[in-house]
């Protein structure tokens, strides 16, 4: 029966993955970690063991297991060893404090916690101590000592994996067996940027179609090497990283926090082949003083994805670290994180300033405040819909008729276009759009237009009240390193290169932007700042 599970890219379920890439790529490395090498075959097992251990400690179908903590090989386990064992994948941000955490763990009542006490200073466990959670019964943290904890029973790694001794190897492969593609992988929650998280519901299947589609189009193939800085927690880290590499025979390099030299490090010890990751990410390598002494030759791919991504961050990855694969996507936790992706042959113009065309079987409609599609080149709401769209909002009815109407279409909250070839535009979120002077002004438009300038390495625009004119625009821009800028040259950039409605009438110069975890700025920071 060794024919069924030879092409990782038609199973339909994670266990099922997990299971074919061990028969696919028997010498590969799946996991690279420091000092831990796990070859594919490895990794499975190492999977079968946590979810032996889950078993062990009583975990059925359906619970919920809940991860807390940065990337490494252990996170890798103990997702997929969760959806192995028939449980759901709740990922938690590891910038979020105790309550932030145990409003995530109340509201999907999860029955054990994942996590690594300690990191950048957070003491996890501490920190759910005086958190009314009576489903959680188990902490697990992934090294060092257990600390102590008043209200909940607290393992090491060890620890919980000894629980799974008992569980007779063949119960954990019939629970695996039975998972299937229409059962619930994961519920990862929204940012939270504005209002309370919400938990989006997503599938094995629906989830395994979208990353064999991403993959390709990100052309991942078996050898190559993808450093992982994207935060687990975040679909662009788990799905387009994680997922997309067992697909494609890819070895996962994890990394835990972006440190410019360690990443480059990095890059040159494991031959690093393909890095994703938010356009902070390249700028930070490309203007880093130490570049230009690094052997970065091995870079192939680079997938990025933002509001603003400037012409030029392109064209320097394709020339100055000679990148021949550089391409942008479009999407958000309610379409599994992806709707619409670059082609690796499209030009630099049109990857930076497109999100690209919709992936196979996914539908994208831009349509106006009616609700009516609009024609090529008018901005409006963009709309999904398509095999990827969630199953809907955890246990709240409610959100997601709000968010996905009778006709099965999600509607986004940003504001698109759609050019004639049917490439996407994402020009805003609905709620950052200000009018000025009764002209709708679109932050991320400007933001495009200040990062033409050669001294600025980022920018962000928000809205703020003017009595005259109702709402004008505020831009803070970070300098590229070793540059300087004064507020009225960047004005009198502005006043050369837009409509007058559209200038920004005041600059902050700021190191850096806020942002949160999954690198989208804070812009409601930014709305209180002078």
């Amino acid at each position: 029966m060794l024919t069924d599970v030879t092409d990782p890219t038609t199973a339909r379920t994670i266990p099922d993955l997990v299971r074919r890439c061990a028969y696919a790529y028997p010498d590969r490395d799946a996991v690279v970690d420091g000092a831990v090498r796990l070859s594919f075959p490895q990794l499975a097992d190492e999977v079968e063991r946590f979810a032996r251990a889950l078993i062990g400690h009583g975990v059925a179908p359906g619970d919920r297991v809940a991860i807390w903590a940065p990337n490494g090989w252990r996170w890798v386990v103990a997702a997929l060893g969760t959806v192995s064992a028939g449980a759901v994948l709740v990922p938690i941000n590891t910038r979020f404090k105790g309550a932030e955490a145990a409003y995530i763990l109340g509201r999907t009542r999860a029955r054990l916690l994942v996590t690594e006490d300690g990191f950048l200073g957070n003491h996890y466990v501490a920190m759910l101590d005086d958190q009314e959670l009576p489903h959680l019964s188990t902490v697990v943290v992934t090294a060092g000592e257990p600390p102590e904890s008043a209200h909940r029973v607290v393992l090491g790694w060890d620890g919980l994996l000894a629980a799974g001794v008992t569980v007779p190897v063949e119960q954990a492969r019939r629970r695996a067996a039975d998972v299937a593609p229409d059962d619930l992988c994961d519920i990862f929650f929204t940012s939270g940027t504005t209002g309370h998280p919400k938990g989006v519901m997503l599938a094995h299947g629906q989830t395994i179609a979208l990353y064999v589609s991403w993959s390709q189009r990100a052309t991942l193939r078996p050898g190559d090497r993808c450093l992982l800085v994207n935060p687990f927690f975040h679909t662009f880290g788990y799905k387009a990283g994680v997922l997309a590499c067992l697909l494609r025979g890819t070895t996962i390099v994890p990394q835990s926090v972006l440190d410019v030299p360690a990443t480059m490090d990095l890059i040159e010890r494991e031959r690093i082949t393909v890095l994703p990751g938010p356009p902070t990410l390249y700028t930070s390598i490309l203007d880093h003083p130490e570049r230009g002494g690094r052997d970065l030759s091995s870079l192939r791919v680079a997938v990025t994805g933002a509001t603003t991504v400037p012409v030029v961050l392109i064209e320097r990855l394709r020339t100055e670290l000679a990148m021949p694969t550089v391409v942008t996507a479009y999407g958000l936790t309610e379409s599994g994180g992806t709707a619409t992706m670059c082609q690796p042959d499209d030009t630099p113009v049109t990857v930076a300033t497109t999100c690209g065309a919709p992936v196979p079987e996914v539908e994208v409609r831009v349509v106006g405040l009616d609700g009516v599609p609009l024609p090529p080149g008018e901005p409006g709401e963009v709309l999904i819909r398509g095999y990827n769209v969630t199953r809907g909002y955890f246990e709240d009815e409610a959100a997601t008729r709000a968010a996905i109407d009778g006709d099965g279409w999600l509607h986004t909250g940003d504001i698109g276009v759609l050019d004639q070839r049917g490439y996407l535009r994402i020009t805003d979120r609905l709620k950052d759009m200000f009018i000025v002077g009764g002209f709708n002004a679109y932050p991320a438009e400007i933001e495009q237009a200040l990062l033409r300038h050669p001294a600025l390495a980022e920018a962000a625009v928000v809205g703020v009240p003017d009595e005259r004119l109702g709402e004008v625009g505020r831009a803070f821009v970070v300098p590229r390193p070793g540059t300087h800028v004064e507020p009225a040259e960047i004005v009198a950039f502005c006043r050369a290169n837009l409509a007058n409605y559209k200038v920004p009438r005041s600059v902050v110069v700021v190191e850096e932007l806020p942002r949160n975890a999954s690198g989208k700025v804070f812009k409601s920071r930014l709305r209180t700042q002078m």
